[in-house]
């Protein structure tokens, strides 16, 4: 079989504080992603998800893509960019106009979303995201396509995901120093969403939980879209660092202690498993022993406060009733054995563990939760998606209307639908 013909490529560049990992990926001619080569690197110079040193993660990127390059037989010039430091926000701006009861036209909507773009106030921070979700007629909420029908008012609310300005700055230009343009610098939420949530998880609601090594990003999704967003500054290096504390071992025997014997559900027999903390001592030493159950009670006891502010998170942003009833994991912490069934008894909601999909050729080890994000941000580059910001500005009258949030607004729409 003749290989696929590749008409345009993408290239994405995740950009961890545990990993930097590149993937190059071609489209074909029918919309299909063929992945043609990855790469990945321990990161350096990466803290909390903020570029502590520039030259380090300029290294670590210009490497990481040097081997996509290599496995790919390509050279790339640009690269899109996740971001996923913990001064992510995520707002709603609801945006409305007359329209005196006329057949709506592309053209209204492309008026109304040009118009939004002054009603965005970002407060000082820079704007990654500015995306129409949910449409309104005449007070009808939930509405996907309003094209085609009547309506005296028509409105949307905008969603916008910001950042701190200067953290995504420093990021941009880490990469820019490895001789690569930046297309776009997309949020974590938004690209690992695309990646493991089905378009019918995404319409009836759920949580997806980003546990990464430094930072975790919570992200409710309904009416298949993200609506609200919030970001923790926590994440799987702190379940490693209490493992070295506790057992008084480098942060590397740590890391392989959590990802090969490390569980979030205990076991009768973890008291009867001996884990070496030297492997490879020799036989008859005096070298440290623990069992199973003293490491899964380290794992357990960082997880228990972990999930308990998860929990809080997720009542902050309204994550209740019909929209409140999964859980989608994703990120390198998601990897932890007996997580999904840890989180669903923890949360009391229906958990199962993301992994990425709609590429072709996807490496076994890049196939991971872990992953999420980088195969995310192929799907996102290839999906064209709609950005109020490259729109021009209108100068139609619009105006915000008062009510409640957009969580509170898309209940009572579901609830009406019971």
């Amino acid at each position: 079989m003749a290989p696929p013909r590749i008409e345009k490529i993408i290239t994405a560049l995740d950009v961890g504080s545990w990993k930097v990992c590149a993937l190059i990926a071609g489209q074909t001619a029918d919309g299909q992603l063929h992945v043609l080569g990855t790469g990945q690197r321990e990161s350096r110079g990466v803290q909390r998800g903020y570029v502590a040193d520039m030259e380090q993660t300029e290294h670590i990127v210009r490497e990481a893509i040097e081997q996509a390059e290599r496995i790919a037989g390509l050279n790339i010039d640009d690269v899109w960019v996740s971001f996923s430091a913990g001064s992510l926000l995520s707002d709603v701006a609801p945006i409305e106009s007359e329209l005196g009861g006329h057949r709506i036209e592309q053209e209204d909507v492309d008026d109304l979303l040009a118009a939004g773009r002054a009603g965005i106030d970002p407060e000082g921070r820079m704007i990654l995201h500015a995306q129409p979700a949910l449409y309104t007629l005449d007070g009808l909420t939930g509405v996907k396509n309003p094209i085609g029908l009547h309506a005296d008012r028509l409105g949307v609310d905008i969603h916008i995901i910001m950042a701190d300005g200067a953290p995504v700055r420093n990021l941009e230009a880490a990469v820019r120093q490895a001789h690569l343009d930046v297309r776009a610098v997309v949020a974590s939420p938004i690209a690992a969403g695309l990646a493991c949530l089905s378009d019918e998880e995404r319409d009836l609601g759920v949580a997806l939980v980003e546990l990464g090594a430094a930072v975790t990003t919570v992200s409710l999704y309904a009416g298949g879209m993200l609506v609200e967003m919030a970001s923790l500054p926590f994440g799987a290096s702190d379940i490693t660092d209490d493992i070295a504390s506790a057992f008084g071992i480098r942060r590397s025997q740590a890391q392989r202690l959590q990802s090969f014997y490390g569980s979030a559900s205990a076991s009768p027999r973890d008291n009867n498993e001996i884990i070496e903390l030297e492997p490879g001592a020799p036989a008859g030493s005096d070298s440290p022993r623990i069992t199973r159950a003293q490491l899964v009670s380290v794992i357990r006891q960082r997880l228990d406060a972990m999930m308990g502010e998860i929990g809080r998170t997720l009542k902050d942003l309204h994550f209740v009733g019909p929209i409140g009833r999964q859980v989608v994991l994703v990120g390198g912490g998601a990897d932890l054995k007996g997580l999904a069934d840890y989180t669903q008894s923890a949360l009391g909601r229906a958990a199962r563990v993301g992994r990425p999909r709609g590429l072709h050729g996807l490496p076994d080890a890049h196939s991971g939760p872990a992953f999420a994000t980088l195969a995310g941000l192929v799907l996102y580059a290839a999906s064209d998606p709609v950005d109020l910001r490259d729109l021009p500005m209108m100068g139609q009258d619009v105006y915000r209307p008062k009510g409640a949030g957009i969580i509170h607004r898309l209940m009572a729409a579901l609830k009406s639908s019971f």
